[in-house]
């Protein structure tokens, strides 16, 4: 008996000793940037009580730089599976308090074993990323791990829904991981995103960037069009994939949950009848049309900095999930441009795979004329709307609302 409750209180102190990560000193210097740690960001996202950690006794297996002295349960990440608004996800969490969040072969053999078992149980899975890049002391293996996480959102890609949070750097190979998942958002301030840092940029190209103007939130929310969502604050962000999850099925053989709708559906909207000016040549905001046909007015903006011109996002029809695509006359008069036909083609190819009807609101005068466009290969991107338009399967609606 006493055996018994030596091993079981053991069990407790290896279970306090994982919780605490890095310790208490990294813990509480993440609280002073204003991030959150690994597990305060999982009990926030996910419904009270449902968590369930895997693997929480793991530790790397490297020797180099004495290596084997320096050892974190949990190995920088905290995996596992709960429940958001009762439906199940998979989660991971990367630990800025356990060498900076890097990712070693243990760590990576953690994600990409959640990541399984999200396809297997045909579930979302849901990243958090908070890391300094691969750990450089593991050399190769790291990198590998890498790989081996790519293989996973590659072969996900379509099946489940993946969702990328960015709640501190992402750096170097890390990057591609977000980059192949569904959906990226980013914290303002905090989260960072870039293939090379400001150093390395600096002394190969000469420019002087700091992190916030080379890869924050808002250069890859409004140039480069790598994050879908730009977010205040973590809390922002946590339930933004809350409420984003509520648009999604579980996978691509369900539909999209349906939603008590309060809305009537016979309700009259007269205001419709004067948005389009009579001059053929005058804007008008086509999210004024959008609010208005959808159930109580509430969208779910993509990309909503990115290619203006274009709006893609999540609505609902008598408590039933729609993707909307419609071009935006108030700016560039809603014409097609490279960046816009790429949004809206990922965005269409995205709905298509996860059976979602698409809506199309034209208003468009075609696509934008001039060099730049032709040498940027418009022909090529403007293709590619095309074909994701040709294939999709699911019901396609589409009104012109003054010229196509």
């Amino acid at each position: 008996m006493s055996n018994q409750l030596e091993k079981v209180k053991e069990l407790i102190s290896f279970r306090e000793k994982a919780r605490l990560g890095g310790g208490e000193k990294r813990m509480d210097a993440q609280h002073q940037k204003g991030k959150y740690t690994a597990r305060e960001r999982i009990a926030m996202l996910l419904d009270e009580g449902s968590f369930e950690e895997h693997d929480m006794f793991v530790e790397h297996r490297c020797s180099n730089f004495e290596m084997d002295k320096k050892k974190f349960l949990g190995d920088g990440v905290v995996i596992g599976y709960g429940t958001i608004d009762g439906r199940l996800v998979y989660v991971y969490a990367q630990d800025f308090t356990v060498f900076g969040g890097a990712l070693s072969e243990s760590m990576a053999m953690k994600i990409c074993k959640i990541m399984d078992q999200a396809m297997k149980m045909g579930a979302p899975v849901i990243g958090l990323n908070d890391s300094g890049g691969a750990r450089i002391q593991e050399g190769v293996n790291a990198l590998a791990g890498y790989a081996a996480i790519f293989q996973r959102n590659i072969l996900a890609s379509g099946v489940i829904p993946q969702i990328s949070a960015i709640f501190g750097p992402c750096a170097g190979g890390a990057v591609y991981s977000p980059a192949l998942t569904d959906f990226t958002l980013m914290s303002k301030g905090t989260g960072y995103m870039f293939l090379t840092g400001p150093r390395v940029v600096k002394s190969v190209t000469g420019e002087d960037v700091d992190q916030e103007q080379l890869g924050g939130a808002i250069v890859h929310s409004s140039k480069s069009g790598v994050s879908h969502f730009a977010v205040e604050s973590e809390e922002d962000g946590l339930r933004l994939v809350r409420n984003l999850l509520s648009y999604l099925p579980q996978n691509n053989l369900e539909d999209a949950p349906l939603s008590v709708c309060t809305d009537p559906i016979d309700r009259l909207e007269d205001f419709l009848n004067e948005i389009i000016p009579d001059n053929p040549n005058k804007p008008y905001d086509m999210l004024d049309v959008i609010h208005a046909i959808v159930d109580d007015g509430q969208i779910l903006e993509s990309q909503r900095l990115y290619a203006p011109n274009i709006i893609t996002c999540f609505a609902r029809f008598n408590g039933q999930s729609a993707g909307i695509i419609a071009n935006q006359p108030k700016n560039l008069a809603g014409v097609l441009d490279i960046n816009a036909s790429r949004k809206a083609a990922r965005f269409v190819r995205f709905c298509d795979a996860f059976n979602i009807p698409l809506v199309t609101l034209v208003d468009v005068p075609g696509f934008l004329p001039g060099t730049a466009q032709e040498y940027g290969g418009i022909i090529s991107h403007g293709a590619k709307l095309l074909f994701a338009y040709g294939e999709a399967t699911v019901p396609k609606v589409t009104i012109v609302l003054r010229k196509s």
